[in-house]
């Protein structure tokens, strides 16, 4: 079904290029309550004025960012026009969504901290959401959320030891934007950089590079608001405990309001890409060796952009014609090639034979684009993860830089084999990355292990549509896809799913077995006796959180 091609963009990691989001549209509801109308307040009704011309829209975008005015960057949610008091936040994927009347947005500290010491006098919910791109919505819940893109800046800069400290709200981009100056970067990136900062940190997020663990590793300390003992700040040298809990915490013990980060130098790096069969990969299979460059490779790509992506073109303009469908062709040269991908599979998503035919346009494409790029780490790490999709990631060990088992190539062996046998309609890619151990608790990569190295395999299905039953008629085929690797891979390898992708199973066996298995994996009794301390009204908590963990009278 799959061809047997492998997409290498390195620093001897697998990477692709970042597209920058557009269209913007922002929305502010501020805390304030001042009688005379703020720059805020404002900005907030322009907002309200301005969906008014969008009435007619769903509620399924993806997640716009805009570096202007910190209040337009506060808003990274779409919103559907609803009743004055009712809003619908949808996730960047379009696969989760929420009505509430409770969504609120302190500006400073004092403010969060006031909201966190009522809500909690009133047992009121205040779910603790990002920027909500997590595909499985885990910091969604209609009781109400607490969002702090507007506390969004850069405290401190010491240069010399290489640490940050920054409010949470702040995006992993703008992060990037403003300490570039002094020299400084982060050690790595998830695959793109809308997320905030509290919320990047507290699901496990991770980049690729065997020697470069997950995102929550470059985390010093976070301070965090917490419903019954106020504002906290944690350590490895203050708390330990508590500190390797909550730096992947799942909002569930704190508010993390501050956050103290080990950076990097910022410096410039070599991408490579290429394009080799699973023969080639077995047989030259090696973990991130480092190679000292003598000036910028000279191989450059053989074609250029345009001339990359004519054959997805191509098959698009045929596609059009065979599948008789209605579309503006004028536009097709300005798309770029995770557009053209959404298109092409929009036409007929679930036909098996039409899907092996946008991979293989998809496999040129890369061939297509072989060769060396040098930039900076910011401009060279991240990908762009194309449109809407249903996406499961699971995370399993796979031995020692020293000693690797080869247990990564094994997993996506037996997983092409299974999508052949089973006659899957799997779109490419399927995304595999690797990253180094991490200490805190929670994290799929977890190890006590200094030297252990993880896989993380991403499996995937585009919803290229806004058809209901197209988009019903695709999530069920995903499930149905994610049940067989979950059924005959995730155990056989002691694979565990990224928190941000895990689905609640609605079968109460089902869900018996993943409260079992999560149990084997992580100190969910230490978890939970932290929630009870922190937060035993549990108004940070939501229906996720409360399935995976629920809390009984003696944790």
């Amino acid at each position: 079904m799959l061809r047997a091609f492998s997409l290498r963009r390195t620093l001897h990691l697998h990477l692709r290029p970042l597209k920058p989001v557009k269209d913007p549209l922002p929305l502010v509801r501020p805390l304030s309550t001042a009688s005379s109308p703020s720059d805020a307040e404002i900005r907030k009704y322009l907002g309200y004025a301005a969906l008014l011309l969008f009435s007619g829209a769903a509620t399924y975008y993806s997640f716009p960012f805009s570096d202007s005015a910190k209040h337009k960057k506060a808003q990274l949610f779409r919103y559907a026009p609803l009743p004055e008091d009712l809003q619908t936040v949808s996730n960047w994927s379009g696969t989760h969504e929420v009505q509430t009347r409770n969504f609120h947005q302190p500006e400073n500290i004092q403010e969060l901290e006031n909201l966190v010491k009522e809500s909690n006098e009133k047992r009121a919910k205040i779910r603790p959401v990002g920027s909500g791109l997590s595909p499985n919505g885990i910091a969604l819940t209609r009781a109400g959320m607490v969002n702090l893109a507007l506390m969004d800046e850069v405290l401190e800069i010491d240069k010399e030891k290489k640490i940050v400290v920054v409010q949470a709200g702040i995006t992993v981009q703008a992060l990037v934007d403003k300490i570039k100056q002094y020299g400084l970067t982060l050690q790595n990136f998830a695959s793109i950089r809308e997320q905030q900062i509290g919320g990047i940190i507290q699901v496990g997020a991770h980049g690729t590079g065997a020697n470069l663990p997950p995102i929550d590793e470059q985390v010093i300390s976070l301070k965090l608001v917490t419903p019954a003992k106020g504002t906290i700040e944690v350590s490895k040298e203050k708390d330990p405990e508590l500190f390797y809990l909550a730096r992947c915490g799942l909002g569930g013990l704190g508010v993390v309001a501050e956050v103290t980060l080990q950076c990097v130098e910022r410096q410039e790096l070599v991408e490579h890409t290429s394009v080799s069969s699973i023969k080639e990969i077995k047989k030259n299979h090696k973990c991130n060796p480092v190679s000292k460059w003598k000036g910028p490779p000279k191989s450059k790509p053989q074609y250029t952009t345009d001339e990359a992506i004519q054959h997805i073109r191509d098959l698009y303009r045929e596609s059009l014609a065979n599948y008789r469908a209605d579309s503006d062709e004028s536009d097709i040269n300005e798309l770029s090639f995770t557009e053209l991908r959404d298109k092409l599979l929009a036409l007929d998503p679930l036909n098996k034979e039409h899907v092996v035919k946008v991979n293989k346009a998809e496999a040129e494409f890369w061939k297509k684009s072989e060769g060396y790029r040098v930039g900076w780490a910011d401009e060279i790490l991240g990908f762009d993860c194309g449109g809407q999709q249903w996406v499961s990631e699971t995370c399993f060990p796979v031995g020692t830089l020293a000693k690797p088992s080869m247990k990564d190539l094994e997993y996506i062996d037996k997983l092409k084999q299974l999508i052949e046998k089973e006659d899957i309609p799997a779109p490419a890619p399927i995304e595999q990355r690797w990253t180094a151990r991490s200490r805190s608790l929670m994290s799929p990569a977890y190890s006590p292990a200094e030297d252990e190295i993880f896989s993380w395999v991403g499996i995937i299905m585009y919803l290229p549509t806004m058809d209901a039953r197209q988009r019903k008629d695709i999530t069920e085929e995903f499930f149905h896809y994610r049940h067989l690797t979950q059924t005959q891979l995730w155990d056989q390898y002691s694979a565990y799913e990224h928190w941000a992708k895990i689905e609640v199973p609605k079968d109460k066996e089902e869900l018996a077995a993943l409260q079992s298995r999560l149990r084997k994996r992580f100190p969910v009794d230490s978890y939970n006796k932290a929630r009870k301390e922190l937060d035993p009204n549990r108004i940070l908590s939501n229906n996720i959180l409360e399935k995976l963990f629920p809390l009984s009278d003696s944790a």
